[in-house]
């Protein structure tokens, strides 16, 4: 039976009900009369269930997909502006003992280069990042309990937390690693980790069973609690997310917002952030071979629909997407997205030779970080690399409180101001400090409480005179 309080795998995520919910998407996907309830319901900005946004997804009246597409923008503007946040990922190690069958990393792939960086090889990937202006890394890495045991992420952890380099440091280390026990995610959380990340690849249990024939990863449930025991480890920052392409998109939605529910339901803190990637060539996987693809018309719909019905995550949109595909969903809801970034173990530091390539897929957005931060202010966002919430404590709960309050702006806008004039002063080519200037005087009228904006322009002299890391 259905059951978004249950711990059980197959209970909260219950393929009857997923099923069920498809069905009633169908049967009133051009019900124009539940449709508008449904619409009126999400106006309230305080999310749909699952069943609700399936019907939303199912549509294919224009005029109602118009208004589902304008009502995204408007939930996106209300509760995250028009800041976007820029992270990296960073590689350790390509060691994997899984058999997973769309990534190139599955233990029977004998000629894609396995690498495992040292702390010393990490330390000069986390300078180059720091050179590029980037405070946020999302750390990845395959599972291998003899190559990439815990304590070799933990040291990882404590080597990029250790660099400050000129202006340069990482303030956030977001970690994606395998599901792992109640007593790791204890550690994860005592070194420090902003978000925990994990990827469900597909909610079907069989598609799973059959995507994963070998490994620990197999096991669907223990894959799928894993956010449960993260936040019994004391974790209550989880970000979730499937690859569209493995699955039936529908199945895959309502599926997902099934674990957000969950989450929410039991533990009073839904997840801090959703990411959408879908499925990219890499080293022998072709893309081709998996029947479930969305082209960009069902993508743009999937984001929008994620964003109504769970306004107050964020969304994760990476250089898996080209830039015009990144520039459409932008202004649907997603609000974080990676910026130079690297699929391989190292190359950031030194780009690896042709015949040693050892991304996890092929990217599609390769502009440095400058291009992407100038590209971002020109279609007027505010580019942020705000740390603050997670350097101040605003985690778990504190944080969806202050979000689902619409508060968050009296803490986003300073921080991702001043983040912004630090990149500028620190990192930024001529042209892209002459936008950002002008962005930044265009951001300040936005402070409408006097006190608060005099101490961010009094801030902004400080960063200009040297100092670094303010934050509201």
């Amino acid at each position: 039976m259905y059951n978004p309080k249950s711990t059980k795998a197959e209970e909260f995520i219950n393929n009857e009900e997923i099923l069920n919910s498809i069905k009633y998407a169908e049967n009133n996907s051009n019900n124009i009369e539940v449709i508008n309830q449904i619409i009126e319901k999400a106006k309230q900005k305080k999310g749909l269930t699952h069943k609700e946004a399936a019907v939303l997804l199912l549509t294919t009246d224009k005029e109602k997909i118009n208004e589902i597409y304008n009502l995204a923008k408007e939930i996106k503007e209300e509760y995250y502006g028009n800041r976007i946040v820029l992270f990296a990922p960073l590689y350790l190690s390509n060691y994997c003992i899984n058999g997973c069958t769309y990534c190139p990393y599955h233990a029977k792939n004998k000629h894609i280069p396995r690498k495992k960086m040292t702390q010393e090889e990490i330390r000069n990937e986390v300078i180059a990042l720091q050179d590029m202006g980037h405070k946020r890394l999302a750390i990845e890495s395959g599972e291998d309990p003899v190559n990439n045991p815990i304590e070799y992420i933990l040291e990882s952890i404590k080597t990029i937390y250790s660099i400050k380099h000129k202006n340069g440091a990482i303030r956030r280390v977001n970690v994606n690693i395998a599901a792992t026990t109640v007593e790791n995610y204890r550690k994860l959380h005592e070194a420090g980790i902003g978000t925990y990340i994990l990827f469900q690849e597909t909610y079907n249990k069989e598609s799973y069973e059959k995507l994963h024939p070998t490994g620990p990863k197999h096991n669907y449930a223990y894959h799928t609690e894993a956010m449960d025991r993260a936040m019994q480890g004391g974790i209550d920052d989880v970000g979730l997310g499937v690859l569209f392409g493995l699955e039936d998109y529908r199945y895959e939605l309502i599926a997902l917002l099934m674990h957000a529910e969950h989450l929410e339901t039991l533990y009073g803190i839904g997840p801090h952030t959703i990411s959408v990637p879908r499925i990219r060539r890499a080293d022998d996987i072709d893309p081709a071979s998996f029947s479930n693809a969305i082209d960009d018309e069902t993508f743009k719909k999937l984001v929008a629909v994620i964003r109504i019905a769970v306004p107050y995550t964020g969304m994760i949109v990476s250089t898996r997407e080209n830039k015009e595909c990144r520039k459409a969903v932008l202004e649907l809801g997603i609000s974080q997205i990676s910026g130079g970034s690297k699929t391989s173990v190292g190359g950031y530091y030194k780009p690896e030779k042709e015949d040693e390539d050892s991304s996890q897929f092929e990217v599609n957005d390769n502009r440095t970080l400058d291009e992407v931060v100038n590209w971002l202010m020109e279609l007027n966002y505010l580019p942020s690399f705000c740390t603050a919430c997670y350097g101040s404590g605003r985690t778990g709960d504190r944080f969806m409180s202050i979000c689902k309050n619409l508060q968050i702006h009296n803490f986003c806008l300073p921080n991702a101001i001043m983040t912004l004039k630090e990149y500028l002063v620190d990192y930024a080519s001529d042209i892209t400090k002459q936008t950002g200037e002008k962005l930044i005087l265009k951001e300040l009228e936005k402070i409408n409480d006097k006190e608060r904006k005099q101490l961010v322009i009094s801030n902004l002299d400080k960063i200009v005179s040297g100092e670094r890391n303010f934050k509201f």
